[in-house]
């Protein structure tokens, strides 16, 4: 091969190269965005579909077939379950799932986990919830049933305890 016919080659894969790495860039493949963006919409479509039971009545060990009362565990368990994700059936179960992560890292559609409640000592997961986005937690408890509740302030602040990632 001669000079002139190895630029040539050296050229053309060159610019193979190129198309390639711009249509894998172009269509998302094989970049985390793309699947950050996949996860945060499953997470997102998980709230919606929540957000479809606002006000549904709290019942204290609602039974996972009926979504005409939740307890927060059931809530959860039912939701995620439409999209693939089979949770266990208590909150305290609910916790050892999925993978750890911080506040300051959640996502749309990340369980979050309070010692709340009667049975509460602070350490004990007694509650779940879902993180909204916006500092905000899909969840049920007591009145009003479904509801919104802020992670940042009060009640939710004081007893928050731990997030797990399940999508």
């Amino acid at each position: 091969m001669n000079k002139q016919q190895w630029i040539k080659k050296a050229i053309v894969v060159s610019m193979c190269t190129t198309i390639g790495f711009s249509s894998l860039v172009a269509t998302g493949i094989g970049t985390t965005p793309v699947a950050a963006a996949s996860v945060s919409s499953t997470g997102q479509k998980v709230v919606n579909l929540g957000k479809k039971y606002m006000g549904v009545r709290y019942q204290f060990g609602a039974s996972t077939s009926t979504t005409r009362v939740f307890d927060c565990s059931s809530f959860t368990k039912y939701i995620f379950k439409k999209y693939g994700v089979n949770l266990p059936r208590t909150s305290a179960a609910q916790s050892k799932v999925g993978k750890a992560v911080s506040k300051a890292n959640l996502r749309v559609g990340d369980l979050v986990f309070f010692s709340s409640g009667s049975r509460a000592n602070g350490r004990n997961v007694t509650h779940v919830g879902v993180y909204a986005g916006n500092g905000k937690i899909l969840h049920t408890y007591g009145s009003p049933g479904v509801t919104l509740s802020n992670l940042n302030s009060g009640h939710w602040k004081k007893t928050y305890l731990k997030a797990r990632r399940v999508l």
